[in-house]
């Protein structure tokens, strides 16, 4: 029997070829949903795999008549609407681990940048200008860096930070007291994280509990010298609050690689904002992360459609009931 695996976005051929180089598999490969033949192929598909840019909602879900399986390479799945593969008994899978360096080294760059006001500066040399006086930045080094989740990728942010001399405290309801100090963190509530931190940096899901958890109120009990990196989800911050603090000098800056509609629309307040990094969700763009999320995934969804095994999909209990 021959296995159709569907395929959008440009997901790594290297990490695929466990699937395309085994004959009980036919890989069908498309730039995106709405390109030519992906409706018909979609209709014979046993499996589903996408990055960021395809919505996999209950229409498309409905739409795969034979699909058991939807994987997405990445560490989210804020883009598959998992409730209606549950009910239709689809596999959800993810892959936690694959870029968990990468965005760990953005976010040491971003942060890097928005301090030291690289961009900026570049900018401005571009320009004709030569601003030494103009742009002088701060150092990470003695400065307390928050985190907002200390997971995989906040822990190994977590371990950069320290070897730049900051210290680190974090706020995760999750993460229990023995963990914490495996990772080298200092847990604290939230509202002392934002009142104490220099530096912020989020690392949660976007969930309804995270939704707008940097809105206004928490921007103005941050200090006027700290400063805001989220290589998150985008709707874990109220960008338009988010403005406004930048704008107001409520915080000293921020840096953002995520953003609550992607593309970023061309009219959002954040491309007025000042001392403000924007880069365009490129956390996981390593060649390196991108083979890795795409094996993991491919890992998964053979074991799925082959063996029947679902324990690592991210809707496995309600699939097992």
């Amino acid at each position: 029997m021959t296995h159709r695996v569907v395929v959008t976005d440009r997901v790594s051929r290297t990490g695929l070829a466990i699937l395309a180089e085994d004959e009980r598999f036919l890989v069908e490969r498309f730039l995106d949903a709405a390109s030519p033949g992906f409706a018909d192929s979609l209709g014979a598909a046993a499996a589903l795999i996408v990055r960021s840019a395809t919505r996999v909602d209950a229409a498309m879900i409905e739409a795969a008549p034979l699909l058991r399986a939807v994987a997405r390479a990445g560490a989210g799945v804020d883009n598959v609407d998992v409730e209606s593969a549950t009910r239709r008994g689809v596999a959800v899978f993810n892959a936690p681990g694959g870029n968990t360096i990468a965005a760990a080294e953005l976010t040491m760059a971003l942060m890097l940048s928005v301090v030291r006001r690289v961009a900026e500066a570049d900018r401005s040399v571009r320009e004709g200008r030569w601003d030494r006086a103009t742009l002088q930045g701060v150092e990470l080094r003695g400065r307390i860096l928050g985190l907002v989740g200390a997971g995989r990728i906040g822990g190994e942010v977590a371990k950069r930070a320290r070897a730049f001399g900051m210290a680190v405290i974090a706020y995760d309801p999750y993460l229990s007291p023995m963990r914490a100090a495996a990772v080298g963190v200092t847990l604290v509530d939230l509202d002392r994280l934002l009142e104490t931190s220099d530096m912020i940096s989020l690392h949660v899901p976007l969930n309804e509990e995270t939704r707008g958890l940097i809105g206004e109120e928490a921007l103005g009990r941050m200090k006027k010298s700290a400063f805001l990196v989220n290589v998150a989800r985008g709707g874990v911050v109220d960008e338009t609050s988010l403005a406004g603090a930048l704008a107001d000098g409520v915080i000293a800056g921020a840096a953002l690689d995520v953003y609550s509609t992607e593309p970023l629309s061309g009219d959002s307040p954040l491309r007025r904002a000042p001392n403000l990094v924007l880069t365009p969700h490129l956390g996981a763009s390593t060649r390196e992360a991108q083979v890795g999320v795409a094996r993991e995934v491919a890992v998964a969804v053979r074991a799925a459609l082959i063996d029947g095994v679902v324990d690592g999909a991210v809707n496995a209990d309600s699939l097992t009931r």
